[in-house]
């Protein structure tokens, strides 16, 4: 692999072609795994072999979380960034995350993404160019290579509810830049934990209006309109194209939780 961008010396590179299954990388022929961790536990179908292997993912599953809890538990306060993996770097999108991270960085906050290219990338380079902390939490998938480069502590996991546990704990807070499926994934479940008050203090910022306004919309004039949500659940989203704004939120919400701890 080169280093750096520099080229490599002595032969030619190897193909890169490379996959995290969870703290472990496999490369060339090992690499070529058809299924996830993940997939292998949720799918019921073919022989009834789980049944005896179960109990053993149950100690894989509890070894991530002790991995996990023993790498971020000295993380200072921090905010937990998601966006579109898909997002090129010479997009406005990803100018916005590097902006974005660094505005976090400077004001004392440890950024945290899913470790993923695209606006992920963009929020861990500018939280590493600003001197702040950079945080990856990767996930083994079929089509993703690891870490982004601009991951300072990275960790890598099989399961998706661990990681989620993950961005939740060690955050203050949660920023969504434009993404896709995963980033709506994460959104309404930390709506769900703060509505609920399984995590308290944790404010939740959409970012970017012509890309949220529909969905805040939606949420407003169908979701509370019919009481389906309360004024309170509604107040929760904060929507945003305002860096210094996103950080203020943030700050604001964090020394309202020290208040109270």
């Amino acid at each position: 692999m080169t280093v750096e961008g520099q080229p490599r010396t002595g032969g030619e590179e190897p193909p890169s072609h490379e996959e995290q299954r969870g703290p472990v990388v496999l490369r060339r022929s090992r690499s070529r795994e058809s299924s996830t961790t993940d997939q292998r536990l949720l799918d019921s179908r073919g022989p009834t072999d789980w049944v005896h292997t179960d109990p053993w993912r149950v100690l894989r599953i509890q070894a991530e979380f002790v991995e996990g809890f023993g790498a971020l538990a000295e993380v200072p306060k921090a905010v937990t960034v998601f966006g579109s993996a898909r997002t090129p770097q010479d997009h406005p999108e990803y100018a916005m995350g590097v902006e974005l991270g660094a505005a976090l960085a400077e004001a004392g906050c440890a950024v945290i993404t899913g470790g993923g290219p695209g606006t992920m990338e963009a929020a861990n380079r500018g939280a590493s160019e600003a001197g702040g902390l950079s945080v990856g939490l990767g996930i083994e998938l079929p089509f993703e290579q690891g870490l982004n480069p601009w991951v300072e502590l990275g960790v890598n996991f099989r399961y998706f509810f661990v990681r989620k546990t993950m961005f939740i704990k060690y955050a203050q807070a949660f920023i969504a830049l434009p993404g896709g499926f995963g980033t709506m994934d994460e959104l309404f479940e930390s709506l769900t934990l703060v509505q609920t008050k399984k995590v308290t203090k944790f404010p939740i910022v959409l970012f970017g209006s012509s890309y949220w306004r529909g969905l805040y919309d939606w949420v407003r004039d169908t979701m509370h309109a019919e009481g389906k949500i309360g004024d309170k659940d509604l107040a929760l989203l904060h929507l945003t194209d305002d860096v210094d704004d996103a950080v203020s939120i943030v700050r604001e919400a964090y020394e309202a939780w020290e208040a109270t701890h």
